[in-house]
């Protein structure tokens, strides 16, 4: 492969990334520093989309944008006003980021969790609670459920102390801390109760309306959905003060990112606590409003998506896997990582955001319409760009 053609695949894939990067700051919906953190820590990036800006040049970002709009039209190749401010100025978006905000504190008491799911997510929270010193009720829909819960957190824990990383007397505590229940009722003296059910609205909106019944004045409710409208949870509560999105991303235990998601409802106390805590249990919190993607599905899925879009302009996809991570240092090339994602979930998240934002540049890829129809999710059906 030349240089050159790595060149091309990198300015059209990674420029329309960094420019969104840089609308989203330019609109007010996430620092520059959230922005950054979150898809270095939501993604595993060396460094986030302004501090590539700054290390490339806003110029030469604002001049290669616009050899791309000239080329195809497309609004999302149109360089940010913000880029071109910058640029004019010769200056850097860490000069300008301005979100060196004080450490958050705790507002509200928090001492016992609950959580409302068995999934993989689910398990993986009510891990990172009870290792992080916090009481944890867990409720699920059978014995069974509650019982792999258990036995998923301790086979993680015996593979820790294989790997000396911890010892037994840990263990006996983090387990220690956990108490499983089929009924929610026992979530009742939880401070925080973190729902990891199916991501389906309705099912979600009848678990807040028996939350709101259940929970103790002053506890907080959030949501771990990296899709459904948080404000809508809020909504059929009596509290929406206290209804917040955590999203963690999976898995929980490794993953450092929550995305910290506020309504136009939730109190500045609660926003203030749910970051406060997710920087207790060793995470990466980062701020943002209520709207589809959020900043890391906002930011990754678009570029997925160019990415099918090249491959069926005939590039291979070896070689824009090759390129992509040999000139932006990603850990994986798009579809390496569509594979793991699942077809369905990206071509879900590609919907929303197309819906959301109104953009014909976020039109789902065809193909990844095709994959999906033919079932060829990925990794997880054997078949997706790629067989395994």
């Amino acid at each position: 492969m030349t240089v050159s053609t790595q060149g091309s695949i990198h300015d059209v894939l990674v420029l329309p990334y960094l420019n969104h990067a840089i609308r989203m700051l330019e609109s007010g919906y996430a620092t520059a520093t959230d922005i950054d953190n979150a898809m270095c820590f939501g993604c595993g990036y060396p460094q986030g989309p302004l501090a590539t800006v700054d290390e490339i040049g806003a110029s030469a970002v604002r001049d290669a944008l616009l050899a791309r709009f000239e080329e195809t039209g497309d609004n999302l190749h149109k360089p940010a006003d913000l880029l071109t401010k910058i640029a004019g100025e010769t200056g850097t978006f860490a000069a300008v980021a301005g979100d060196h905000l004080r450490a958050p504190e705790l507002r509200r008491t928090i001492e016992k969790i609950g959580v409302v799911g068995t999934g993989t997510m689910a398990s993986g929270i009510v891990q990172v609670f009870a290792q992080a010193g916090y009481d944890v009720v867990f409720v699920g829909r059978s014995q069974e459920k509650l019982d792999a819960v258990v036995a998923g957190i301790t086979k993680a824990l015996d593979k820790a102390i294989a790997k000396g990383r911890s010892d037994e007397e840990t263990k006996a505590a983090v387990l220690g801390r956990l108490t499983g229940s089929t009924s929610r009722e026992d979530l009742g003296e939880a401070d925080l109760i973190v729902e990891g059910i199916a991501e389906d609205l309705e099912v979600k909106t009848e678990l807040f309306k028996d939350l709101d019944r259940i929970a103790k004045a002053g506890a907080i409710l959030a949501t771990t959905t990296s899709s459904m409208p948080i404000i809508e949870l809020a909504k059929v509560t009596g509290r929406p003060g206290d209804v917040i999105g955590m999203h963690f991303f999976n898995p929980a235990p490794v993953m450092k990112l929550v995305e910290v998601v506020t309504t136009e409802l939730t109190s500045p106390e609660v926003d203030e606590t749910v970051r406060a805590l997710s920087a207790a249990v060793k995470k990466v919190p980062v701020s943002c409003g209520d709207r589809s993607g959020f900043i890391v599905n906002a930011l990754l899925f678009p570029y997925l998506n160019d990415a099918v879009k090249l491959h069926e302009s005939g590039v291979a996809m070896a070689e824009i896997d090759t390129a992509v991570k040999e000139t932006a240092a990603f850990p994986m090339g798009p579809f390496e990582l569509l594979d793991v994602v699942g077809n369905d979930v990206s071509l879900a998240i590609q919907t929303e955001l197309r819906n959301e934002f109104g953009e014909p540049g976020f039109e789902p890829a065809a193909l990844l319409v095709e994959k999906v129809r033919e079932g060829k999710l990925g990794r997880k059906t054997g078949e997706g760009f790629h067989t395994y």
